[in-house]
């Protein structure tokens, strides 16, 4: 990424010329307070960190001048834990208190515990996070404002009827949503009067236990709309301006995936208006500080928009905006909470160039992007000259069930955005990520897209690009073929070279592992499993390469290796890099190939074991991973239907409900409501249903 892009804006480089804090606590965790912290450290001010007990030896912890322990794992215990928060400020001595994005970052009796303790809360007054924290009442709010907004039911009254009342007079399809939520939690698209009543009671079980509060208000459903957020920044001296926009129509779940700035295609008088209104809404709260303001706009319109949100806090997404502007808003959300102006009006505001951010998830696309846990055993990122990344992770470190499952934001900038397209396709090439499942591949379909090249995306990208996008497990190119089995090859002999050293005759033939035989050529065999299929690599010795055999060819290859696991293949004269990375497991060794960001793993096996047993999860329906069981749909004896939903657990911060995957009948439920349930742990029995003699 060219320096220019990521130079920051200063108009003041001494902490000592302003009243800057000496000390912030940061109550948050992960990338967004990795990412706080360096900025206090250029600023020279201290950052204390908070850590719960599953983040002892976070990377935020390390990277913290002292960090503090809140609590137990889950975040109720801990990051959303008001007094231990307050407690950990005030005893490491700090002045102030940053709440990042998540957890209490909108939560306007935080911000008010954090004045009455006097602290100082580096985000907007509590009147204005409370004004915005229930949507239905921002909604009338912006209406009074002039602000356009989408057609809906937004009132008090949450009784089933009469919110089924108002859906049918909205007219289907409806969207409900969490009137205080966030992040695509407590929503659901009803398509018919039929589906409302059981969506809603899905959406207010997961609004509560997300927000405390199961209230929901009821949106006209656009179908295939863009999804664009204006940065809006206030101080308290009554200047507010916007920092351009961002489109963010990428999402699965109704959560972002891809964003990048300014928003592509938008008609330059609809940008000026959008830019507008999120600055009557930012003022119409009196608000102060970094805020976001959403606006959703209708397929095919070049003219109209409607308000749906405002986050009364930076965005997971601020970066693609700093990195066209110039800008630290944390910075400037730190010289904002102490009182200065603003360093820049509107008319100083200039866009540089385009800027795209991708989101490295812990998560499995082919099962509905379900999220992952596990350790990083193996983690690569672009280096600084084609991205910028923020992470809060290294390897080595776990992704657990508590926490959102990101692993990094990958950020580029291009002169234009077909620069920035060609530049993330490069940054996700050059990452790799082994221990756990994750996006990467998906989101490098994504941005090869030629509807994504061409910038036509709305949030139904992902569904009407589906079998681009997915389309099953790839079958491994033949390069990922060789590169794995040589790469094996050259793990047989290191292997084998070290036995020798150790043993009496090191140069002894019979410690060799190339296949040596008296008067024949040298020989050795490879076999892998590489998703449902067997595949094996014959391969002789030749000098300085190998002579394979597989899949009905001969090829002649050759494999360097670099650091980080990075190769260089040759197969047949042609020369292409690529990545290998492997890890022990307990009944083998993986080896995984990336190339160009897909990745395919093998699986070294040894073909004189006896083949697998029988499943023996059949008739069993498992948890997909740790979580907390919300609901019981079944009993004992309950006779049930392919598809029918038996149980719903709660995993981070979602509902996955769990359906039959054939006919039967009930034999056990092993799992009363609010049990926790480890990942692979059998939740309910089915048996064979029984037919009648005739």
């Amino acid at each position: 990424m060219p320096r220019r892009a990521l130079t920051v804006v200063r108009t003041k480089t001494d902490a000592a010329e302003t009243n800057m804090f000496d000390k912030v606590l940061i109550a948050n965790r992960g990338e967004i307070a990795c990412r706080i912290i360096r900025t206090a450290r250029r600023l020279g001010i201290a950052a204390v960190g908070v850590y719960s007990q599953a983040d002892r030896n976070a990377l935020h912890v390390a990277l913290a001048d002292e960090a503090w322990p809140i609590g137990p794992a889950p975040a109720r215990d801990s990051y959303l834990n008001i007094d231990a928060v307050i407690d950990a400020a005030q005893a490491s001595g700090a002045q102030a208190v940053h709440p990042g994005y998540g957890f209490l970052s909108e939560n306007p009796e935080f911000a008010e515990a954090c004045e009455q303790a006097g602290l100082v809360f580096i985000g907007p007054p509590a009147t204005a996070i409370r004004a915005m924290g229930s949507k239905a009442a921002a909604k009338t709010l912006m209406e009074r404002a002039g602000v356009p907004v989408v057609p809906g039911y937004h009132g008090s009254d949450q009784d089933l009827d009469h919110l089924a009342e108002e859906a049918r007079r909205i007219g289907f399809p409806v969207l409900i949503k969490a009137s205080a939520g966030g992040g695509g939690r407590g929503m659901r698209i009803v398509g018919a009067a039929s589906q409302f009543a059981g969506a809603l009671a899905s959406a207010q079980r997961e609004a509560a236990s997300a927000f405390g509060d199961d209230r929901v208000l009821l949106e006209k459903y656009l179908e295939r709309p863009r999804h664009v957020e204006v940065q809006v920044f206030a101080d308290r001296h009554g200047s507010t301006l916007h920092i351009f926009d961002r489109d963010c129509s990428i999402q699965r779940r109704h959560q972002k995936v891809i964003e990048e700035a300014p928003a592509p295609g938008l008609d330059p008088e609809c940008r000026r208006a959008m830019g507008k209104a999120a600055v009557a809404a930012a003022r119409a709260i009196g608000y102060v500080g970094a805020g976001t303001v959403e606006f959703i706009v209708p397929s095919g319109s070049s003219d109209t928009f409607y308000f749906i949100e405002m986050n009364t806090r930076l965005q997971v997404e601020h970066a693609v905006t700093e990195v066209i502007t110039g800008l630290d808003l944390v910075e400037w959300q730190l010289r904002a909470a102490t009182g200065e102006k603003l360093p820049l009006g509107q008319h100083e505001l200039r866009i540089h160039g385009h800027a795209i951010e991708a989101r490295l998830y812990a998560e499995d696309p082919e099962r509905d992007f379900l999220p992952q846990t596990g350790t990083l055993h193996r983690l690569h990122l672009p280096l600084p000259d084609i991205a910028r990344v923020d992470t809060g992770v290294r390897e080595g470190d776990s992704v657990t069930p508590f926490y959102d499952p990101m692993i990094a934001k990958i950020i580029v900038w291009g002169d234009d955005r077909a620069a920035a397209v060609a530049r993330l396709r490069r940054a996700l090439a050059e990452s790799a990520v082994l221990g756990l499942r994750t996006n990467l591949s998906f989101l490098g379909r994504v941005v090869a897209d030629r509807e994504f090249r061409a910038g036509t995306v709305d949030t139904g990208f992902i569904d009407r690009r589906h079998e681009t996008l997915f389309g099953g497990s790839r079958a491994a190119p033949n390069e990922a073929v060789a590169a794995a089995a040589l790469h094996r090859l050259s793990v047989r002999e290191a292997g084998a070279a070290a036995s020798a050293t150790d043993s009496v005759d090191p140069f002894s033939p019979w410690a060799r592992s190339n296949g040596w035989r008296l008067g024949d050529r040298a020989g050795q065999t490879v076999v892998f499993r590489c998703g449902n299929k067997d595949a094996a690599v014959s391969a002789i010795a030749r000098d300085y390469e190998w002579l394979l055999e597989f899949r009905g060819r001969q090829a002649i290859a050759a494999l360097r290796q670099q650091s980080d696991g990075l190769c260089q293949l040759t197969l047949d004269g042609v020369k292409r890099f690529m990545r290998v990375l492997d890890h022990g497991t307990e009944h083998g060794t993986e080896t995984v190939v990336f190339i160009d960001s897909e990745g395919w793993t093998f699986e070294e096996i040894d073909p004189l074991m006896p083949p697998a047993a029988e499943d023996p999860s059949a008739g069993k329906l498992t948890a997909p991973m740790p979580g907390r069981v919300t609901r019981l749909l079944v009993e004992p004896g309950s006779k049930v239907r392919r598809g029918e939903p038996l149980i719903v657990v709660e995993a981070m911060k979602m509902e996955h409900t769990i359906a039959a995957p054939t006919d039967g009948v009930v034999a056990a439920v092993r799992f009363r409501v609010g049990e926790l349930v480890e990942e692979g742990t059998e939740l309910i029995a089915l048996a064979a249903p029984v037919t009648d003699p005739k």
